[in-house]
């Protein structure tokens, strides 16, 4: 490949319209311009007179596009977009002067920030000493601005200018956008004309997901208002039409619903003040406000910028109809909020206008309804489980009840469970219970979804009509391997499909997700291995963050950051045949077919012979989920203890699950906590959620070797680890548990630690970031393409490749060799050709 094609090509677009002159310097500009892969098209927008002929003349080597009508700046930067053939397109005022480098560097941050739609370029007056654009901002009302602009550069601070940063828009007069983005949101408004498309494209690429750069090495130099000097006079009010008129169109379209209800009637208020005051004038002027005294009657002299600042109300209202349709497909598409955008419009409370009546004003209005508020909406989060919130919940429900906690502290959260609801503990956010149809509603008011589980296949809408929405997955639990395990009992034919169809679960899941939690560092290990297996580990998720933080986070189970206090009856008064002196151990959660219980059985009988006061009891039987099948390793387990004769002596079963807000009551009544399962590919990426509540009840951990909680207890000396079903080894560490009572209190001295980095506000902070600033991920931002594609070899090097593969195949095999080759050839473009159709 040559060296100009590892570059995009990029389209530079000029639109020119009775600027000649000006538009051949910036053309000639442009020839001399050092970026390799340069398209130029000059688009003249119905200039007339001589413009097209100078330029051609001026110009040979640009492609010009002659439009039969003036379309504005809008219509003109579309028109040439349409023919334009890169990756990139490049818009520049045709008073505009590149500097060198300006291609480059713009096409740099593209290409090294895929999550960049856009790239603003740094624009100074023409001698360079005055700042045009170094950063942009946008009111309450709707007027977007560029700070600075007019601001000697001396006085603005280095910090201000000089670093890249994120901005609302970029400039028209020298600005970047990815083709294949600009396409996917309609390019430019044409409604606009001109003035303001530029913040309204910027709005809507950060609503959509993307980010705007602004980028001080990409410069250039501007003549500002050379161009709209040669279409008005200075008085003539056009420029304040378009400025009113477009700045309401651009906040009518991309407001949400909450902001607009408040901040459009206050812009229209504030528009009419504008208007009156730059014309300096009132009712008291005319005899209208007291309705006293006799009337003026006759005509009145309206100066023609106040007579533009109303017409452009006016003509808002006219096109309202088309706004509507807009409005509707922006708000169907975005993905972020007001709030999220709040830190790029700088000073949106700034009134912007000097004139003492509308500051007045400005100042009535954003008390009056609310404005200073309206920005600091929270975010709306739906957290969706597949399991049962009851009082009595499983590990995905306790899971997802904390999500939904902590991020209630700051934002609208509604938590939402696919069972029946059946009272769950009391929330300070909205629970409920919704059926696969019921889902829509939840789905449709949410701005971020986090689900888990199966929930995903229930909810079709996040991958047709909410595809945009952004979507967390939970990944904790890895239940394809569960499935291995559980599924050993069933016929080997149903065996495979039913884990097919969980495998395609959570494909589904790796494909639509924006940000995915898993519980521990072996799973991340684990799951970067589906998705690189599954193609999702792009190039351009990859150069969006290499370290695959941003797409993929440890966020363990967590535990109350409060110790737990009793609060009533616990195991001890609760089951018949435990003293309060008896040494007690906990197995504090299901008893699953992954899990070894029967290992844990025989050591409870090989110790009681020499220990006759330990007692093993099972915290809960029956899962309280309904729909989670009984599994036989639980019949097992009390068979063997019967046969043992240890049920009621020194096993004991509750078959109920304790409440949660009551298992510390049991947890505190135990001294030792327990959890054994077999040496296979679950255990190594499973995360044992009862260890949690051990640690957070500080109780001495004896657990089987193979998971991420053994590497835990060995590491920080919380208990002891055993090698699988090995009952000799599992009694003595039980013993030292239970009865060494030197050991458990350095156990529990260092658990005390341990715990609170799994606490759940710890233990979520990954998410809790991720909310505060959602966005979707770089594969799945509306638009993306690849800026620079192979070239196609044709002509003179398509013939030197043939000969020399012809060589090739001589030198390898004969001439049968090279008939072999050319058949296989042929086939295989007869079969490209049947596939196109």
């Amino acid at each position: 490949m040559a060296q100009g094609e590892t570059q995009p090509v990029v389209s530079v677009i000029v639109v020119n319209y009775r600027g000649a002159a000006d538009t051949v310097t910036c053309l000639r500009a442009l020839a001399e311009h050092d970026y390799p892969n340069l398209e130029v098209i000059c688009v003249d927008n119905a200039s007339g007179g001589s413009d097209v002929a100078e330029i051609k003349a001026a110009a040979p080597g640009v492609k010009l596009v002659e439009s039969p009508v003036n379309s504005g700046f809008a219509g003109g930067c579309n028109l040439g977009a349409r023919h334009a053939t890169g990756t990139v397109l490049a818009f520049l005022n045709n008073d505009a002067r590149p500097a060198p480098g300006w291609v480059g560097a713009a096409v740099a941050e593209l290409r090294a920030q895929p999550t960049v739609a856009a790239v603003a370029s740094k624009v100074l007056d023409w001698d360079g000493t005055g700042t045009d654009f170094v950063d942009a901002g946008l009111t309450w009302f709707g007027m977007g601005y560029k700070r600075h602009a007019g601001s000697p550069l001396a006085d603005v601070p280095a910090a201000e200018h000089e670093i890249a940063k994120d901005v609302l828009f970029a400039t028209g007069s020298a600005m970047f956008v990815r083709a294949g983005v600009f396409a996917e949101l309609g390019g430019f408004d044409e409604r606009f004309f001109m003035f303001y498309e530029d913040v309204d494209l910027g709005w809507r690429l950060n609503l959509r997901g993307w980010r705007v750069r602004y980028v001080p090495e990409s410069l250039t130099y501007h003549k500002h208002h050379a161009t709209m000097s040669t279409v008005d006079a200075p008085d003539s009010g056009r420029e304040t039409f378009l400025l009113e008129r477009n700045a309401l169109a651009a906040l009518y379209k991309n407001l949400s619903d909450e902001t607009l209800s408040r901040a459009l009637p206050a812009a229209l208020a504030l528009a009419v003040r504008r208007a009156t005051a730059r014309g300096d004038l009132d009712a008291t002027r005319f005899d209208l406000a007291q309705g006293v005294g006799p009337a003026e009657t006759g005509p009145v002299e309206v100066p023609r910028t106040t007579l533009a600042g109303v017409l452009a109300i006016d003509q808002f209202v006219e096109l309202l109809p088309s706004l509507t349709e807009s409005r509707a497909a922006e708000q169907a598409a975005r993905v972020r909020t007001d709030a999220d955008l709040l830190p790029l419009l700088r000073k949106a409370l700034e009134p912007a206008y000097p004139l003492p009546r509308y500051l007045a004003a400005h100042d009535v209005l954003v008390e009056t309804f609310g404005i200073d508020a309206l920005f600091g909406q929270r975010r709306k989060v739906l957290v969706i489980t597949g399991d049962s919130i009851t009082e009595r919940m499983a590990g995905p429900a306790i899971r997802a009840w904390n999500m939904a906690a902590t991020l209630a502290t700051e934002h609208d959260v509604h938590l939402v469970t696919i069972n029946p609801l059946a009272d769950p503990p009391p929330a300070a956010f909205r629970v409920s219970a919704a059926t696969r149809r019921d889902l829509e509603t939840p789905i449709a008011w949410a701005d971020i979804i986090v689900l888990q589980g199966h929930v995903l296949e229930l909810a079709p809408s996040l991958k047709e009509q909410y595809a945009h929405k952004i979507v967390v997955a939970d990944l904790y639990d890895p239940m394809h391997l569960e499935l291995l395990e559980q599924g050993k009992g069933v016929p080997d034919d149903k065996r495979a499909l039913d884990l097919i169809g969980v495998t395609k679960v959570l494909d589904a899941q790796l494909e639509r997700g924006d940000f995915f939690l898993c519980a521990s560092e072996r799973q991340r290990h684990f799951w970067l291995g589906h998705l690189a297996a599954m193609g999702r580990l792009s190039p351009r998720l990859y150069d969006a963050d290499p370290t695959t933080q941003s797409l993929l986070s440890i966020v363990p189970f967590g535990l109350s950051p409060q110790a737990p206090v009793r609060t009533g009856p616990g195991l001890r008064s609760t089951l018949d045949g435990i003293g309060e002196t008896d040494h007690v151990v906990l197995w504090a959660g299901g008893v699953y077919s992954w899990f070894d219980p029967l290992t844990l059985v025989r050591a409870i009988e090989r110790l009681r012979q020499r220990r006759g006061d330990v007692r093993l009891v099972f915290l809960g039987m029956k899962h309280p989920n309904p729909e989670v099948t009984e599994m036989d390793i639980g019949a097992r387990t009390m068979l063997l203890s019967d046969t043992l004769g240890l049920t009621g002596k020194h096993v004991f079963f509750n078959q109920q699950w304790v409440p949660y807000e009551e298992r510390q009551n049991w947890l505190l009544d135990a001294n030792c906590g327990v959890t054994t399962h077999y040496e296979h590919v679950e255990t190594t990426f499973a995360f044992r959620t009862r260890v949690l509540d051990y640690l957070w009840a500080g109780l001495p951990i004896v657990t089987t070797d193979g998971d991420s909680f053994a590497d835990l207890v060995r590491e920080e000396k919380l208990g002891v680890v055993v090698p699988a079903e090995d009952v000799d080894a599992l009694a003595d560490a039980l013993e030292k548990a239970l009865y060494d009572e030197e050991f458990a209190a350095g156990c529990v001295e260092r658990m005390a630690a341990v715990a609170q980095r799994y606490a759940w506000p710890e233990a979520l902070k990954p998410l809790v970031e991720f909310c505060r600033n959602p966005r979707p991920a770089a594969d799945r931002l509306p638009g993306s393409e690849d800026l620079v594609v192979s070239v196609p070899v044709r002509g003179k090097e398509m013939l030197r490749r043939d000969v020399d593969l012809i060589r090739e195949y001589l030198a390898d095999g004969g001439p049968k060799e090279l008939a072999r080759r050319v058949g296989g050839r042929v086939v295989k473009v007869a079969k490209q050709r049947l596939g196109r159709g």
